[in-house]
């Protein structure tokens, strides 16, 4: 079977690297165009290119998904399926192209968490189960036909960094079986349509920066949520004297407190806790404006409140 990758990030990678290690026929791999980035604007390469191209695998790099140019390579590569994996939205001109469609990899057990972030908004809700998904594309992002599932426990302690990690691998092998199953003729697609009551869906939006500040005045359970689920990545903060502070690891101290939520406790020396609604957060691992990442103690040896 010809098989055009299309994906970008790490996440990405490990699918791409279980396809070519199974001896599956990749013919071309579609990612997103070098860019520069960072303080000295280097050009950078997405991780799925640096890997194909080590491997020799075609890449295709494409400003414009609709570009005739790039339908017109696309289409001479004659490819029988199309995988996609972490990359963006196709049009039906695209998804369509192959004789048995184009699958995608999803990072939640589907319907649950369609969108751009479900890693983040699992680990948010406090969820102790997510999953991987491959699906057949559609119209409307994430909703069309299920083929396969895997699910993945989270545990009370998993960031957003741990659960990607899970899920990557996860990712790959659901992605190995689904392929192996399409071949075989066994796949029965099964509609998303009344999985879950729409009224009981939950959704995984894109992040923003605004999206990432701390509100002290809810649960301990929730901010705790919150910064792991934003860990290490977009990141959660908070504003200490008028920089900014953002937190990655956090353990949660659930006890009666006579403070306003927000307030900080510290001995200068061992802690960092932060008063919620119903407890602290006592911060280990933080990175200040301006400072490279950082451990509690060796913060608390540069930092006076």
């Amino acid at each position: 079977m010809r098989i055009i990758f299309m994906g970008t990030p790490d996440f990405a990678v490990a699918s791409l690297e279980a396809l070519i290690q199974s001896g599956e026929q990749v013919v071309a791999v579609v990612t997103v165009p070098d860019k520069p980035a960072g303080r000295g604007q280097k050009i950078q390469e997405s991780a799925v290119k640096i890997y194909a191209t080590q491997h020799h695998i075609p890449v295709l790099q494409p400003v414009k998904l609709r570009d005739e140019g790039f339908l017109t390579e696309l289409k001479s590569y004659q490819a029988d399926l199309q995988v996609v994996v972490a990359f963006r939205m196709l049009p039906e001109m695209v998804w369509d192209m192959p004789k048995y469609g184009t699958i995608n990899v999803h990072a939640s057990l589907l319907p649950q968490y369609r969108g751009a972030a479900p890693i983040n908004h699992a680990i948010m809700n406090g969820e102790k189960e997510s999953g991987v998904t491959t699906f057949l594309l559609q119209h409307e992002i994430d909703t069309g036909n299920i083929l396969l599932a895997e699910k993945v426990a989270i545990r009370e302690t998993d960031t957003a960094g741990d659960l990607h990690d899970k899920l990557m691998h996860a990712g790959a092998r659901t992605l190995l079986q689904t392929i192996q199953a399409l071949k075989a003729g066994t796949l029965q697609p099964k509609s998303q349509d009344n999985i879950v009551p729409t009224t009981a869906l939950k959704h995984a939006p894109k992040i923003f920066k605004d999206d990432c500040k701390i509100n002290w005045n809810q649960s301990t359970d929730v901010v705790y949520n919150f910064i792991r689920g934003l860990s290490p990545y977009p990141t959660a903060f908070t504003i200490l004297k008028d920089k900014v502070l953002k937190i990655y690891q956090t353990e949660k101290e659930q006890t009666a407190t006579a403070v306003a939520p927000g307030t900080i406790e510290t001995d200068q020396k061992s802690y960092l806790k932060f008063a919620t609604q119903d407890g602290y957060i006592s911060v280990s691992e933080l990175q200040l404006e301006g400072k490279k990442k950082m451990n509690v103690v060796d913060f608390l040896k540069g930092y006076r409140f």
